[in-house]
């Protein structure tokens, strides 16, 4: 196809070119004897629109794509949509739509919205998750799971929202209030489903040393997230049984510290709490105001410090007794529900310990100077040395770490307790009350008790007919759809109302895309091909869920035969991108409230709402919102400049795992340059200049361009590659280069145009001649020789001090730089008609001319 030489019209160059890829069907992925190269941004959630953000996430991913495409690799780079979670359910409730409806509305949107960049995405892979064939497989790897173990049932506490009657995760509490409806969240006991990823804490976390490809701020985030501990695990003796409880177990992090324990605390969920509870009314409502707090560690971090003093009491090992509380800071599924509390070296304790008037007794101080407790707890970190006051074991001056170890020798010594490793990482709960997420499959008999559903049955459908005029799970009143027959006696039974947490959606997306029409979850061919991801592209706040949960479905798909060994760790790079940010415009109504502004309707001149008139206020550089409004529509770019305008301008002002601030005046400077660049190769296509010397210099230049763009994109410094290609557009324009070597120099530059830019480097490709695809031709090669420099610049100093400098050829003997540095000027002055007492030359470096 050969281009026409015309003005830089970005429309009808982006629109030719999108149509000759969809006809050559480019970027259609199948299994090749080439090597594979498995390049995947994290999928979006289909809420209504993209924005410029999303543009780099994904021209990131499509500039490797590109790249290993022209490098030789056969590569996959799919697309999909996180279809499934509660705010379809808000927009159906607010509008009287449907969740259905509104998210494949939405999804055509932004497809809409994606496919005029450019991207090499195979969109014959497309799926959202919630497809029947998408959630179906889902409930196929949910059946081997629940068989190999790996799923179960039990009671746990939950946030539960009184309004809308449903499970909230712990993202939806917002101050203690559900994100939609505001109600106070409860702490409730359900029965729930649950992962057992638990049971691979040793070996996630074991796996993040091979991880040498993500970044290590993540896989800390991981680490911790899991939190392996050692600690100890002792009984308090009850100083009187009460209940038939004659002791009160407790795991510790800190066994350390037992000295200055002065109470100890149990959850309100406790079997100890809940049967006092039952004779002490009081303590019963207490119990039950607590449960209004949230469940999550951070909330009740945040929370005031309540207890309720049970008048109970056990026997410290070390001496004396302490009192027994209940606590609302403490976790009924960390641990044993229960603990003891040092006040002197842990905030919380310290905290509960001065409302409640209990002691606070140190354990250990600062080895210098010492530490009295005032408002805050003394807590260095574990490697540090510190003082010890009376350690049972005898310790003087040694490490919290050193202490722990110690002390856990001692109390198994003593046949006070026992030393256990321990982690934080919880079972994963996967229950969610609402309906627009993938149904459970399993059925409730009273006969048979839970029965898995056939697989023949799948995929359990979720019906359309439902209504949200009512708070609750439509699933629980769609009479027809959940009387069903038991799948094991046939007798009358009920289906399972839950439906799955979202990130289950997320957690193994990956693995479908390999063979996204299976009649399985996987198919181990394909799987085997592509897997595992090569590169793996998303932002940092999915570091630690999503990622952790991914990597726990690959654990459990290889167990349960969908994936085949060495697919563990799915993800071997990870790359977590910055945001694009824009500036926030807003004014204030009669009341003094914000009220915000889209960019498109603020004069920037006059800092006034067009409109309006009314004076703006502008909050720079915020990250983009839609409650804000400081979006940028990434079409109203692409009509105004172009797709390959945005493509070039969010990989060139910034690292990419920086945010960039997106500003119209950078948008417009970025189409003049690609304008600059098409007029240069229109000239070029013209032009009839013999070749001459300054051909060797363009060669060069070239040369440079190629290692250091390629030098550039490998190491994900995108933004270092744009600057090069500016230089050295800048280098080609003003070149005196014959016709020949300039038109070559032109193709090399849309060569490594082509990943940023693609439209406009194909169209450059055609215009000097180029064979086929710029995307199908091989990526170009520096020339080594053309790499060295052949002349250095070399300083010459006099008695150790520079005064001139030698511009010489790189392997020039040692005496003809002698020759050379004798009859410079300012050397001759200084011998002034003598001889130099020595010459000395550092090949390569410098000449020192000793007088």
């Amino acid at each position: 196809m050969t281009a026409e030489i015309s003005e830089y019209d970005t429309a009808r160059i982006e629109a030719k070119w999108q149509a000759a890829w969809d006809q050559a069907d480019l970027f259609r992925a199948t299994r090749s004897a080439a090597p594979k190269y498995y390049v995947l941004e994290m999928f979006p959630y289909p809420s209504g629109r993209i924005h410029i953000g999303h543009v780099r996430n994904y021209t990131m991913g499509d500039v490797i794509a590109r790249y290993k495409m022209s490098s030789g690799f056969n590569v996959l780079h799919p697309m999909g949509w996180d279809a499934f979670g509660m705010p379809a359910e808000n927009a159906a409730m607010a509008s009287g739509g449907h969740p259905k409806d509104w998210t494949y509305q939405n999804i055509d949107v932004m497809r809409g919205q994606m496919k005029p960049l450019g991207l090499s995405i195979d969109w014959s892979r497309e799926f959202a998750t919630c497809d029947p064939e998408y959630y179906g497989q889902q409930q196929a790897l949910f059946l081997d799971m629940l068989d190999a173990g790996l799923v179960y049932r039990k009671n746990a506490t939950v946030n539960w929202d009184p309004v809308d009657m449903t499970v909230l995760a712990n993202e939806q509490v917002e101050n203690g209030r559900g994100w939609r409806s505001g109600a106070e969240v409860e702490r409730r006991e359900l029965t729930q489903w649950f992962f057992k990823i638990s049971d691979m804490a040793e070996d996630l976390l074991d796996g993040l040393t091979s991880l040498k490809d993500w970044p290590e701020k993540v896989r800390l985030m991981q680490e911790n997230w899991i939190g392996k501990s050692r600690g100890l695990q002792m009984i308090f003796p009850m100083t009187t049984p009460v209940h038939g409880q004659d002791g009160i177990e407790v795991y510790t992090t800190r066994p350390d510290t037992l000295r200055g324990a002065s109470f100890i605390a149990i959850a309100p969920e406790h079997p100890l709490a809940k049967a006092l509870a039952e004779d002490n009314a009081d303590l019963a409502a207490f119990a039950a105001d607590v449960r209004k707090g949230g469940t999550t560690e951070e909330a009740l971090e945040k929370a005031e410090k309540r207890g309720f003093d049970t008048g109970l009491t056990v026997d410290n090992p070390l001496g004396g007794t302490l009192p027994v509380w209940i606590a609302n800071f403490v976790l009924m599924d960390y641990g044993t529900g229960a603990i003891f509390g040092c006040p002197a070296h842990d905030q919380r304790d310290l905290d509960f310990a001065r409302k409640y008037d209990l002691p606070v007794i140190d354990t250990f101080v600062a080895v210098q100077d010492g530490h009295p407790v005032t408002t805050e707890a003394f807590t260095p970190p574990k490697t540090e040395a510190v003082r010890w006051l009376d350690h049972p074991t005898g310790l003087d001056i040694t490490t919290g770490q050193a202490a722990i170890a110690a002390t856990i020798d001692w109390a198994e010594a003593k046949g006070l307790g026992t030393g256990k490793t321990q982690y934080r990482l919880r079972d994963w709960g996967l229950s969610r009350q609402r309906y627009w997420g993938c149904p459970i499959p399993v059925v409730h008999c009273d006969a048979c008790g839970v029965v898995p559903e056939k697989k023949e049955n799948l995929p359990v459908v979720l019906p359309d007919d439902v209504t949200f005029d009512v708070p609750g799970n439509p699933l629980d009143r769609h009479l027809s759809w959940r009387d069903t027959p038991c799948p094991n006696c046939g007798k009358p039974a009920r289906r399972e109302t839950d439906t799955m947490d979202t990130f289950v959606d997320s957690s193994w997306y990956y693995a479908r895309f390999t063979a996204p029409r299976a009649k399985t979850p996987t198919d181990l061919d394909d799987a085997a091909y592509w897997m595992n991801v090569d590169q793996y592209i998303g932002g940092v706040e999915h570091a630690i869920l999503h990622l952790l949960y991914s990597r726990f479905f690959a654990r459990a798909m290889g167990k349960t035969g969908h994936l085949p060994q060495g697919t563990e760790e799915p993800f071997k790079a990870l790359f977590t991108q910055g945001m694009v940010t824009h500036a926030i415009f807003q004014t204030r109504d009669d009341k003094g409230r914000p009220v915000y502004h889209l960019p498109e309707d603020v004069d920037l001149d006059s800092k006034t709402v067009r409109a309006t008139g009314e004076t703006i206020e502008i909050i720079p550089s915020a990250k983009m919102s839609k409650s804000k409004r400081n979006v940028v529509d990434p079409q109203d770019i692409i009509s105004s400049y172009g797709a390959d305008t945005a493509r070039w301008f969010v990989l060139s002002d910034s690292p990419p795992e920086r945010d960039v601030e997106w500003t119209a005046s950078g948008a417009e400077a970025t189409f003049k340059h690609l304008r600059r660049v098409h007029r240069l190769a229109t000239d070029i296509a013209r032009a009839d200049r013999a070749a001459n010397a300054a051909d060797t210099d363009l060669a060069r230049a070239t040369a440079r361009a190629i290692h250091e763009v390629t030098e550039g994109i490998e190491g994900f410094a995108f933004n270092k590659s744009v600057a090069k290609l500016y230089e050295f557009t800048n280098t080609l324009h003003k070149s005196d280069a014959g016709a020949q070597a300039r038109r070559d120099a032109m193709k090399i530059l849309a060569q490594l145009m082509a990943p940023m830019t693609p439209h406009l480097a194909e169209e450059i490709w055609s215009m000097m001649g180029g064979e086929g695809f710029v995307l199908n031709t091989p990526w170009p090669k520096a020339d080594p020789g053309l790499l060295v420099e052949d002349a250095i610049l070399l300083p010459i100093q006099i008695n150790g001090k520079k005064k001139s400098e030698l511009s010489v050829s790189k392997d020039m003997p040692n005496a003809e730089v002698e020759a050379l540095v004798l009859g410079d000027t300012i050397v001759q002055r200084a011998l002034n008609g003598g001889q130099p007492k020595k010459l000395i030359i550092v090949p390569g470096r410098i000449v020192n001319v000793v007088i």
